[in-house]
């Protein structure tokens, strides 16, 4: 079962959005009744992938905007604001992969390359956005990290520590008086540590993790984390998989579909 929204009168800012996941991030909000801006250092082609939304009858524009420059990060978000009058939900979803190279033959530039646009480009945009969302008192955003963010693999020194440095930035904002203001991939709500079953043996008795879905890895997470006498929330989309979770141990499980539940996790 996939949920469904209503994001009419809502305004979405998507990072990387020329294709993959950030033009399918795009489009699912413009199809939910969001007006979508789209922004991508390669102009011309986020342009097209704007117009396919806005010939479909949806609200959206193509913006140019390289990450690693704030100026043209604090000029995206502004130029948002101007176009449809607020920012509500914002994807961070620009991201770049270096060569494979042995940590011992890695070059500096490269290394600087893809931590400005995988980690500083992804810091620009929170700080701006949060700016116009903590004005305007409300607002959600999701930055792209990684199963890179959690584990390591040879040769990716670099994309791997941009990754974890994602996530280490999102759980910092997250504690900041806006923590009702930003949520982030996979998951963090007040207080609520995101987990992954590589990081069980991390777990303290009592200690709060969130796990999305109770599917393969949810399933295992969930053992796993109960196992430990951590206090888990379950995310789920399915209302069946509540008496599933509270059966595996997790203290509760909480519909995406259960605004005022939701509210209460997110402060």
């Amino acid at each position: 079962m996939n949920p469904t929204y209503d994001f009419s009168g809502k305004v979405a800012l998507v990072t990387g959005a020329k294709g993959g996941m950030g033009y399918a991030t795009a489009e699912a909000f413009a199809k939910s009744g969001a007006a979508v801006v789209l922004a991508d250092r390669d102009e011309a082609a986020v342009q097209e992938a704007a117009a396919k939304l806005t010939s479909a009858g949806y609200k959206a524009i193509g913006v140019g905007c390289d990450v690693v420059d704030e100026a043209q990060v604090d000029a995206l978000v502004a130029r948002t604001v101007s176009e449809f009058g607020r920012l509500d939900f914002a994807y961070n979803n620009a991201g770049i992969q270096g060569e494979p190279t042995d940590a011992a033959d890695s070059i500096a530039d490269d290394f600087d390359r893809v931590n400005a646009v995988n980690l500083r480009g992804i810091w620009a945009c929170m700080k701006h956005e949060l700016k116009q969302m903590r004005e305007q008192g409300s607002g959600a955003i999701v930055n792209c990290s990684s199963l890179g963010g959690l584990v390591g693999l040879p040769g990716r020194a670099a994309y791997h520590a941009s990754k974890h440095g994602v996530i280490g930035l999102t759980k910092s904002a997250a504690l900041s008086p806006c923590v009702n203001l930003a949520a982030s991939a996979p998951l963090l709500c007040a207080g609520i540590t995101t987990f992954s079953p590589m990081q069980h043996w991390k777990l303290e008795a009592g200690q709060r993790v969130g796990i999305i879905g109770l599917g393969g890895l949810g399933h295992v997470a969930t053992k796993l984390a109960a196992a430990r006498k951590a206090d888990v929330t379950i995310f789920t989309t399915s209302p069946r998989k509540v008496a599933d979770a509270q059966r595996l141990g997790a203290r509760e499980a909480v519909l995406w579909s259960d605004a005022a539940a939701m509210k209460r996790l997110t402060g």
